[in-house]
């Protein structure tokens, strides 16, 4: 089955970013009929004091596995001092380099004003790009004050997120299309 894997950088448990994140993954996972798995650095921490993937605890392990395996990651990032959380760097440090190639990643960020807007285009898409991931060409950034009372309401923001995921839905198909046919081709 395809699986979609949110990685959320927030340091709490209860944040934003996460309920943005998770609520993407929802959108996608209904509209394309595929399982979903989170990473939250939250829950991480003490896992992450490590130089290798080698000396991953089982927890972090795991995460590494399903990131590695993902058929469609959502990467969403609160902006702390305009860029992504650096534990969020970190995990995505661990991940195999030739893991991520081709596979599209939703690009999301959460920040306190405008100013961090850039934070999907000039920090997480060369992030993904470095590993030969397929961005999606739509990134959304939405301020925090947008998710203060539950899902977002502002019109503009809202249509961007369905863009992204409807384009997140389109790549899906696109590369299951190609998992399924790739076989039969070999075998020819």
């Amino acid at each position: 089955m395809t699986r979609i894997v949110t990685i959320v950088g927030s340091l709490s448990d209860q944040s934003k970013t996460r309920r943005l994140a998770t609520h993407v993954q929802e959108r996608i996972a209904n509209a394309a009929g595929a399982e979903t798995f989170v990473v939250d650095v939250a829950s991480l921490v003490g896992d992450l004091a490590i130089a290798h993937p080698a000396k991953a605890s089982p927890s972090l392990a795991a995460a590494l596995e399903a990131i590695e395996t993902a058929d469609l990651i959502v990467a969403a990032s609160p902006v702390y001092k305009g860029s992504y959380t650096g534990l969020f760097k970190h995990l995505i440090d661990l991940v195999d380099y030739k893991a991520l190639a081709g596979v599209p990643v939703a690009l999301l960020a959460v920040g306190g004003s405008d100013r961090h807007a850039l934070v999907v285009e000039h920090q997480l898409r060369p992030l993904f790009a470095f590993f030969g991931a397929a961005t999606l060409p739509t990134a959304v950034f939405v301020q925090d004050a947008l998710l203060a009372d539950g899902p977002v309401r502002d019109a503009p923001t809202v249509a961007r997120l369905s863009q992204l995921v409807a384009e997140a839905v389109d790549a899906l198909d696109i590369r299951t299309s190609r998992q399924r046919s790739e076989p039969a081709r070999s075998a020819a």
